[in-house]
């Protein structure tokens, strides 16, 4: 069944209404009716199963019928990534890693970045809909961009891990995941990081590693480490 969403919907709720956009979409495009059973969540674990009470394509009303609470996973995966170039690949990225199941991500500009500034609405938009279509009923979480110093020196993430190509013979990410365990796993622009950047983040409790010989895009990177750790997990 397809999943709907909206953030506002409580568990205590017994009604709702839909706004304009996916009035029309439900009324217009799926064309339901009257007594049709819907599914919607508002991204914090919880399911509502509502039933159809009035057609109008401005704003459709439902009933809801069950509540279910979907409990989240004992372990989370927190990506920061640096934004890449181009924007649609940073896209791409955002849509694959919440179907392949990301908790957090958080855009960072290092010293190599070549976009420095981010639209986190546009990003959030992709995210709900790769979690509506994934149906997921956790939503991951986009935080504000931050600079790659003050988002190490500030994260209490652990363990937690920076890929990276400027050094050999680093442990594979497979090898030192622990089930059922968070992780924060950095991600460089493209370029990679500098030394320096990769010099400080291990005095601060980063290890290095490797997600695999061949070199990887920005966003590719980014989507191997997430399901590596969901593999890993499985």
């Amino acid at each position: 069944m397809q999943l709907f969403y909206n953030s506002e919907l409580q568990p205590s709720d017994k009604h709702f209404c839909f706004d304009k956009n996916e009035s029309r979409h439900i009324v217009k495009v799926l064309r339901k009716n009257i007594g049709d059973k819907l599914r919607i969540t508002n991204g914090l674990g919880f399911i509502f199963d509502a039933e159809i009470l009035t057609t109008n394509h401005n704003k459709c009303e439902v009933s809801i019928t069950k509540t279910t609470v979907i409990p989240p996973k004992q372990y989370s995966i927190h990506l920061a990534v640096a934004p890449t170039k181009m924007n649609d690949r940073y896209e791409w990225f955002l849509e694959k890693a919440t179907e392949i199941g990301v908790d957090q991500i958080t855009p960072i500009i290092c010293a190599r970045s070549e976009r420095k500034t981010v639209k986190t609405e546009r990003f959030e938009k992709i995210i709900h809909a790769a979690s509506k279509q994934s149906l997921r009923t956790h939503f991951p979480k986009i935080n504000p961009t931050a600079r790659f110093t003050d988002f190490i020196k500030n994260t209490t993430d652990n363990p937690c891990y920076i890929a990276h190509c400027l050094e050999q013979n680093q442990p594979h990410l497979k090898d030192l995941i622990a089930p059922k365990k968070s992780v924060l796993i950095l991600i460089g622009p493209e370029g990679d990081f500098t030394m320096d950047e990769i010099n400080l983040a291990q005095t601060l409790g980063f290890e290095s590693v490797s997600l695999g010989n061949a070199r990887l895009r920005t966003e590719t990177a980014a989507v191997v480490a997430c399901h590596i750790i969901e593999l890993c997990n499985a």
